[in-house]
């Protein structure tokens, strides 16, 4: 797998049974404690080895640290970090820290797949069902976090979905045929289905009366609580992409919110849909929703329908 598509991996093939999966993430804080922090920057990290249909083996830290910050704080950090990698079943091996102005942490991930069961973003094909692992808004909240505008309910609830490892969704997936899988992040839910239109060479259909959101997302985006990424995702997306005029403005800001430690948009063979979605929700503690569906090419790449 090559730079040709917007994969969330490199992937090198090692044999006729095995393929090396790379990749690595890191950020600033988006929470004040240190743990929390730790364990949503491995489960984002981690991520990208799930998109691409593997599973997550060595990792290691990588760190910037200021030093007039107490060592028992960077301590906590990487317990947070050192914990989902053992939730992953994977082994923490090491990593590198250097002096810095602001605390980053994240990892480098190495997983391992079968070359003949790798998923791209590029290979949804018509016909095929979509399906979301996890609900949207995380931008909006953690930016109204930052301005201490959120509950004690509404951060245990996002904090719940950061840290949810996007290992439980695979791990149904992979017993099914998956046509084309992406990891939700910083491109928001449209700026990620555009890609997979797009490398894909067909069209998107959203129902976004199907989209789940984060309830209490809602408010804060109808006050204009929205991250600067959303706003460039906008901009970058918005020429490909139909919208429905009577689609409230709220629900298209949700759209393009950037997400944190996202999760899993598939495209699915519509004869088995029904039977993954139910699976994934016997199985996984955040609920997964059928958003969509693909079809032939058409002038635009994404087509969002009415909000009812």
């Amino acid at each position: 797998m090559g730079f040709d598509a917007s994969d969330d991996a490199a992937v090198y093939k090692l044999n006729e049974t095995q393929a090396l999966i790379q990749t690595l993430d890191f950020f600033t804080p988006i929470v004040d404690d240190p743990y929390t922090f730790g364990t949503i920057a491995a489960t984002n990290a981690l991520s990208d080895v799930y998109a691409m249909g593997g599973e997550p083996t060595l990792a290691l830290n990588i760190v910037g640290f200021p030093n007039c910050l107490s060592p028992l704080i960077l301590k906590d950090i990487l317990r947070g970090g050192a914990d989902k990698v053992k939730e992953a079943g994977a082994l923490l091996v090491g990593g590198h820290s250097i002096e810095d102005e602001e605390p980053k942490y994240g990892l480098s991930v190495s997983g391992i797949v079968h070359p003949e069961k790798i998923w791209t973003n590029i290979g949804a094909s018509d016909g095929d069902v979509l399906i979301l692992t996890k609900p949207l808004g995380i931008g909006v909240l953690t930016t109204a976090l930052k301005e201490e505008m959120t509950d004690a309910e509404t951060y245990d609830e996002i904090v719940h979905i950061m840290t949810y490892l996007n290992k439980y969704p695979y791990e149904v997936l992979k017993n099914y045929e998956v046509h084309a899988c992406t990891d939700v992040t910083g491109f928001g839910f449209l700026g990620h289905a555009l890609e997979m239109a797009k490398g894909s060479n067909v069209t998107i259909k959203v129902n976004v009366e199907d989209v789940p959101f984060i309830k209490a997302a809602i408010p804060f985006a109808e006050m204009g609580i929205i991250p600067a990424g959303a706003y460039r995702n906008r901009a970058h997306a918005l020429s490909s992409i139909e919208v429905d005029p009577e689609i409230e403005e709220v629900y298209l800001d949700l759209l393009f919110d950037p997400q944190t430690s996202g999760g899993l948009l598939v495209a699915v063979p519509e004869s088995q849909a029904i039977e993954i979605l139910g699976k994934l929700n016997d199985v996984c503690e955040i609920k997964s929703h059928i958003v969509g569906n693909v079809v032939a090419k058409k002038e635009m790449c994404v087509i969002l329908k009415n909000i009812k």
